[in-house]
């Protein structure tokens, strides 16, 4: 399935590609770019095939999500986080899924799962609310995950109580219009979405603890090593595959460019050694930093089928590969922008925007650094668990 999704992908490529300055000028993804990706299959990769999806790897998806980011970042970006949440649906109550699935399996599921919003108990469910930002594709979404926590009895955070994934449909938010006006990932459309007290019936309603430690996917009796891999490991990846194949676009219209340009000292850019030195190091980098993503994945994949649960050094691991592989192909992709001229970073040539959408990627708290490589520097020295801020996503 990977090699047929990344096949129609490759064919549709100029036509996604094409879509990019229409994506940033709306603010949000053209519908020609909605409609080449559903084209494409990347969004089911990760849906059951119960429900018509592929029941892909989340390697092979990685993989797709890249290749799509490379033809457009706020497209493949889209892709890596709308095409991720099939993978957590398949662990929800089958009476949400056919509710979300049943009539329309091409229906797209959008997020944010920061716990911004307010779980009130009432008889048989919970009333939401709440206002959560970067709802990344969400004007083309028909069903929503968002984060939560619940109310203690004076109506405060009961942070105690852990954190909640609660599930909507259309009709009981609102998308705020205006809210997404940002310096990179413009055509991602991640505007606020608001609700106000709607209700949420408790089958919509999942524990995140159900999820890193496991016991969602086997309590939906889920046996297939993709859904049984940690969230943790699976979620971040869409975020990671998308800015890696953002630099990897960066660097082909680098190429492209440099192939016949002429410096303003006289030397062609083919003839300047330090030049192409500095290519084909950023090159070495972007390559190395998808290699090392995909070998955590695929390894991540195997040692689930296995029968074996990630430790926390394991996952931990995992962590360090995502954030470092995202820092360590930006940092490449400045690396040949630097090298690029005045006329390579001119608001009509495309590269300028896969820099503004690679640097925005790295802003996602996913890839913050700092705690996901200290963890697992404590996870390399065996010191486990460490303290609570820590656990965080991983």
């Amino acid at each position: 399935m990977g090699h047929d999704v990344l096949s129609a992908i490759e064919k549709r490529a100029e036509q996604i590609a094409a879509t990019g300055a229409a994506n940033e000028k709306l603010g949000r993804l053209d519908d020609q770019a909605v409609a080449l990706l559903r084209e494409t299959g990347v969004m089911r990769m990760l849906q059951p095939a119960k429900y018509g999806g592929a029941q892909a790897t989340p390697a092979e998806f990685a993989e797709a999500v890249m290749k799509v980011a490379a033809c457009d970042g706020a497209t493949g970006w889209v892709a890596g986080i709308v095409g991720l949440h099939p993978w957590e649906m398949a662990m929800m109550d089958s009476r949400l899924q056919e509710e979300v699935w049943g009539a329309d399996p091409e229906v797209w599921i959008a997020s944010p799962y920061a716990p911004m919003g307010m779980l009130t108990p009432e008889d048989g469910g919970f009333r939401l609310t709440g206002r959560w930002q970067f709802s990344s594709g969400t004007d083309h979404c028909d069903w929503i995950f968002l984060g939560a926590t619940k109310a203690d009895a004076d109506g405060n955070p009961d942070f105690a109580a852990g954190m909640w994934h609660v599930v909507l449909p259309r009709a009981d938010y609102t998308i705020v219009e205006d809210s997404w006006d940002v310096v990179g990932l413009r055509g991602t459309g991640s505007k606020d979405v608001v609700v106000e007290g709607a209700f949420i019936p408790d089958y919509r309603v999942l524990a995140y603890e159900r999820l890193t430690d496991g016991s969602a996917p086997r309590d939906a009796g889920l046996d297939d090593p993709s859904y049984l891999m940690p969230f943790t490991t699976v979620f971040p990846s869409g975020i990671t595959s998308a800015v890696l194949g953002i630099c990897e676009g960066a660097l082909a219209h680098h190429l492209a460019y440099q192939t016949n340009r002429l410096q303003i000292s006289g030397t062609a850019v083919r003839e300047d050694p330090y030049v192409l030195s500095a290519i084909g190091a950023a090159a070495a980098e972007i390559h190395a930093s998808k290699v090392a993503l995909l070998d955590s994945l695929r390894w991540s994949h195997d040692r689930v089928a296995a029968g074996h649960e990630l430790t926390f050094a394991e996952r931990s691991k995992n962590r360090q590969t995502q954030v470092t592989a995202s820092w360590r192909a930006v940092r490449a992709m400045d690396e040949i922008v630097a090298r690029s001229g005045g006329n390579g970073l001119r608001m009509d040539h495309p590269m300028q925007r896969f820099w503004r959408d690679g640097h925005m990627g790295l802003a996602h708290a996913i890839n913050v650094p700092g705690p996901a490589l200290h963890a697992s520097a404590l996870g390399e020295m065996d010191i486990v668990p460490p303290p609570g801020p820590l656990h965080s996503m991983i």
